[in-house]
């Protein structure tokens, strides 16, 4: 996106004079030589009169290199699957029946860590009727962090002092009378790339390890506004791949041999071990359902463009989304309607409403299916059924995207852009993971993308959104394995939801995931978490 922004700069605008000393030393040659990297051959005569065009560019990349562009500052070329969402065009034949979410009558146990793993709406009911006070809730997961930290490496920045003041001052409205709402002081984690005012905002890579940012994150923001305690900021892999951080490995709290999935692996580990009520996350590729199903949580990945990313490290403009990481899809569903919305500040937030669907009627919802993807070997033909006894209706069917593969070097060039200054600088040297696979390699491999392909891939995107979106037309929910079309999906903008579903040999879970249209995303959750419902593996969680 930047080549092709910097290539128009440099034929509207009449070029300063670049000292000769400064300017790249090239041949026709060495024009030929790279035209063969990006599958193009030139003649000598055309690399001749090539050259004096492309020693232009490079002036205007110079000068455009030396003003700086911070991280927040997104293209003028942005992304919005909306003109092509058939929900924008005509309303779907089946509408919700939603059901209005009450909350339960718990009584407080002796022991308040037994509340570990409680639900947002037991523990919202406690806080409610003063059973529990936000401070003591917080106390206890802030505890529980400290003491099992050591052996996940979770926590990048514990917040004890920002979360004591906020509970206490929640507690004070309650005495009042005030109650916000059921995330009225329900601790909660931060995915390290969410800026936080007062705390370093590091990305989990080390050349940022320092970094503070001065302000808050959107959804930092309207969780403060819902009264939500934010108690940690949680870990990622460096610059959001992986899970693997300057701190170390964060650990599977189902097998602390094995690291969490990434990138939104803090947020993972820390929910399956009980350490917070949910957490934030963020995807661009699987790095919300990839840790959550490795560490058997719920998690929803939201329609691009349902939740703003204001306050948010960018990795990719055009693919980065925020979400939660949850005990429940219910409990998903609820931090959804907290944190979606426009925000005007992020052009590319939609202005479509989302309301939790609570425990709507699913029955004649049309749930497809890939035949290839459930056989009965591993208990899949089981997992049809639960859905069939719930009354939906199941249909085979064909998903798009054989080529997304195809279209992935989008989410490189973006990414190599976001983290243009850091490879030229040198100081991609400090992050840990430097090999074939891993960011500084691929930034370098990435400014070979040509701005044309750029294009022409997102030319292709486009086709590939409205095949998807065709899809839906067929079927309410597609149910698949969590870490299918994860491409795809993440490319046209899709939402996605997934939940633990049964456990491996080797005690580990493992899970499945329901996608939908383009901002169905409470069908999604109405369909996904009344199948949860009916059974009860979202309640076994790992002996720590």
């Amino acid at each position: 996106m930047l080549h092709a922004l910097l290539l128009a700069l440099s034929l509207v605008q009449t070029p300063q004079e670049t000292p000769a000393e400064a300017r790249p030393r090239l041949a026709p040659q060495d024009l030929r030589v790279a035209a063969d990297v990006v599958g193009l051959e030139l003649t000598e005569a055309e690399a001749e009169l090539a050259l004096r065009d492309v020693l232009e560019n490079l002036g205007s990349f110079q000068r455009l290199r030396a003003r700086g562009i911070d991280n927040s500052v997104a293209p003028v070329l942005s992304f919005s699957p909306t003109l092509l969402a058939a929900a924008a065009r005509h309303p779907r034949e089946r509408n919700l029946r939603p059901v209005a979410r009450s909350l339960p009558q718990p009584l407080r146990p002796a022991r308040l860590e037994d509340l570990a793993y409680a639900d947002i709406p037991t523990l919202a009911a406690l806080i409610r009727s003063r059973r529990l006070s936000c401070l003591e809730l917080t106390e206890m997961f802030l505890a529980r962090l400290e003491r099992l930290d050591p052996k996940l490496l979770c926590v990048v920045t514990l917040l004890p002092e920002r979360a004591r003041a906020q509970a206490t001052a929640l507690d004070a409205e309650l005495a009042e009378g005030d109650w916000r709402g059921i995330l009225h002081g329900i601790p909660w984690g931060a995915k390290d790339l969410l800026a936080v005012q007062g705390a370093p905002t590091t990305w989990g890579a080390e050349p940022y390890r320092e970094q503070v940012l001065g302000l808050d994150a959107a959804v930092v923001e309207r969780l403060d506004q819902a009264g939500a305690v934010l108690i940690a900021k949680l870990s990622l892999g460096a610059l959001a791949m992986g899970d693997v951080w300057y701190g170390g490995t964060t650990k599977n709290p189902w097998n602390l041999e094995q690291g969490s999935s990434g990138s939104s692996a803090g947020p993972a580990a820390a929910v399956a071990a009980g350490c917070v009520a949910f957490a934030i996350g963020s995807e661009t590729c699987g790095s919300i359902l990839s840790p959550a199903s490795r560490c058997g949580v719920s998690a929803l990945r939201p329609t691009f463009g349902r939740v703003s990313r204001r306050g948010a490290m960018a990795l990719s403009w055009s693919m980065d989304k925020l979400g939660p990481l949850c005990r429940s899809l219910d409990d998903a569903a609820i931090v959804m309607a907290a944190i979606a919305g426009r925000d005007p500040l992020d052009e590319e937030t939609v202005d479509r409403s989302f309301s939790d669907p609570g425990p709507a009627e699913v029955k004649g919802l049309r749930v497809g299916f890939v035949e290839r993807s459930f056989g009965d070997e591993q208990g899949e033909l089981e997992l049809l059924a639960s859905l069939e006894a719930l009354g939906c209706e199941l249909a085979p069917v064909q998903v798009p995207g054989a080529s997304a593969h195809d279209l992935f070097f989008v989410l490189s060039a973006e990414a190599a852009a976001a983290f243009d200054e850091l490879t030229r600088s040198g100081r991609d040297d400090e992050l840990a993971r430097q090999g074939a696979d891993a960011w500084p390699n691929i930034f370098r491999a990435s400014r070979l993308i040509p701005a044309v392909e750029y294009i022409q891939a997102n030319r292709a995107r486009r086709v590939l959104i409205e095949e998807v979106e065709r899809l839906f037309d067929e079927i309410d929910v597609l149910v698949h394995p969590a870490r299918e079309h994860l491409v795809a999906f993440n490319l046209t903008g899709h939402p996605s939801a997934c939940a633990p579903w049964k456990l491996r040999e080797d005690g580990t879970p493992r899970s499945v995931a329901f996608s939908a249209a383009l901002y169905e995303d409470a069908r999604l959750l109405a369909l996904a978490s009344a199948w949860q419902r009916a059974g009860d593996f979202h309640r076994v969680h790992p002996d720590l």
